[in-house]
């Protein structure tokens, strides 16, 4: 269905981007059909940028914001929303749906100008007037070669139309720079819009925790939670969902899906639902029956303190290394106490000694992408201080694999890993996914219904 208005805030976004970046045009591509195989495409998902800054969410689709002429009605530093579209085709639209076409991109998503899709190249080299500098993302897209040849063809037309003037080439930066710097800080309508992504999320690992049984299989898992997030009102997952018995739970990035449930095991399922492109991401490790084994138990425990510790840490001020740093002291504290490492908690911390328990970092950025836009670290190199507004996931996880002797047996084969969505707050932070369980006399009572 076609959408008749968009909220204002898409030209916000807009009008701030090429405030703070003078001079600049911006070129961004949106997605393309995908075809998985003969004539069967993917489903589409629209670039994230180009959504970030129109909402605009059909094929074919490219943005560019660039400079305005002094005598434009933009005025002199004001910019144009320039929008390639797909051209109306009523023989089209009655097999793959109705286009919004040129006229509408104008009225609907606020574009100073429409074209369709096949004036890209001619057009193109006409909207470098007045630009100092061009951000465009070479080489990344779905058709990154092809797109980087029209960019830089349009680059060199503009060149020669410049004459013997003397003007330097344009440099080209990449465009995650500035959009991923906005994109980092969450806006009140972007954390209404992932609040409802984290709660469909939720109640879909909820309802999987209360209705899985030994015999079922992984792929019941991944029908049963994303049929909950259709259900909710997501349009689709956000990732690729995990749901690993077992063993098959020290692989961190499982995605068969397709072997038996058994009792006595752990399952960890790694899922999010998107809503208006927006992720959710929660993991939750439980057991398959009715309650985890001691050794289960001892090392849920451990990984769970880890992660309460550092939701605890997040907080303006505290550094995202200053978080996993906490949450890998704590993880450590809890595997000397079991005898799985050996010797000091800093020296072990230093030298990544518990890396082969817990290998990956606690955090990642989220928005639009459920591993979002935005830099870690500062340009000295230091880590990113957390401020309000930032939203990211903290994970800590525990992996012995099977065939790690040298681990004790009771231990071998098990994956555990807990993860919540984390907002910070001006006070501090708020837990957007604790609708989930996750404590472990709250899972076993579930379990035991």
């Amino acid at each position: 269905m076609l959408l008749s208005h968009i909220p204002s805030y898409f030209k916000a976004r807009r009008d701030k981007l090429m405030a703070d970046n003078p001079g600049g045009i911006f070129i961004l591509p949106g997605a393309v059909d995908m075809y998985r195989n003969g004539d069967q495409s993917y489903p589409l998902r629209q670039d994230s940028n180009l959504y970030y800054l129109t909402g605009y969410v059909e094929t074919d689709a490219w943005l560019v914001l660039a400079p305005a002429a002094a005598s434009s009605p933009q005025g002199k530093g004001g910019y144009r929303t320039v929008l390639f579209v797909q051209h109306r085709d009523l023989d089209k639209e009655m097999w793959n749906g109705e286009r919004y076409g040129t006229d509408r991109a104008m009225k609907i998503f606020g574009a100073d100008e429409a074209h369709v899709i096949d004036e890209l190249d001619k057009k193109l080299p006409e909207l470098f007037a007045g630009a100092e500098k061009v951000f465009y993302r070479l080489g990344t897209t779905e058709r990154g070669e092809s797109n980087d040849r029209r960019v830089l063809a349009a680059m060199h037309a503009h060149r020669r139309s410049l004459g013997r003037t003397g003007k330097p080439v344009l440099p080209v930066f990449d465009p995650n720079g500035p959009l991923g710097e906005m994109r980092l800080f969450k806006t009140p309508e972007e954390v209404e819009l992932i609040r409802t992504a984290c709660r469909i999320t939720a109640a879909g690992h909820k309802h999987v925790m209360e209705n899985i049984r030994p015999g079922m299989n992984e792929g019941d898992i991944q029908t049963m939670i994303e049929h909950e997030f259709r259900r909710g009102g997501a349009s689709c997952p956000s990732f690729g969902t995990i749901a690993a018995g077992g063993k098959n739970a020290a692989c961190l990035h499982y995605m068969s899906n397709n072997e038996p449930l058994r009792d006595g095991e752990l399952v960890l399922v790694d899922a999010g639902a998107e809503y208006a492109q927006y992720s959710g991401d929660i993991t939750r490790t439980f057991p398959v029956g009715r309650k985890f084994s001691p050794a289960q138990a001892r090392i849920y425990d451990v990984v769970l303190k880890a992660q309460k510790a550092g939701v605890a840490a997040c907080k303006p001020g505290v550094t995202i290394t200053g978080v996993h740093k906490r949450v890998s002291e704590v993880m450590i504290e809890g595997l000397l106490s079991l005898g799985l490492l050996s010797g000091d908690v800093q020296e072990i911390f230093t030298n990544n000694t518990h890396k082969r328990f817990f290998p990956h970092n606690t955090s990642h950025w989220m928005g639009l992408d459920v591993h979002d836009a935005g830099l870690y670290l500062n340009n000295d190199g230091s880590s990113r201080t957390l401020e309000p507004g930032m939203l990211f996931s903290v994970e800590p996880g525990f992996y012995v694999q099977p065939g790690d002797t040298e681990a004790s047996a009771e231990y071998q084969g098990i994956g555990i890993r807990i993860e919540d969505d984390v907002l910070i707050t001006r006070d501090g932070c708020e837990n957007l996914t604790t609708l989930v369980p996750k404590e472990r006399a709250e899972i076993e009572a579930l379990r035991s219904k």
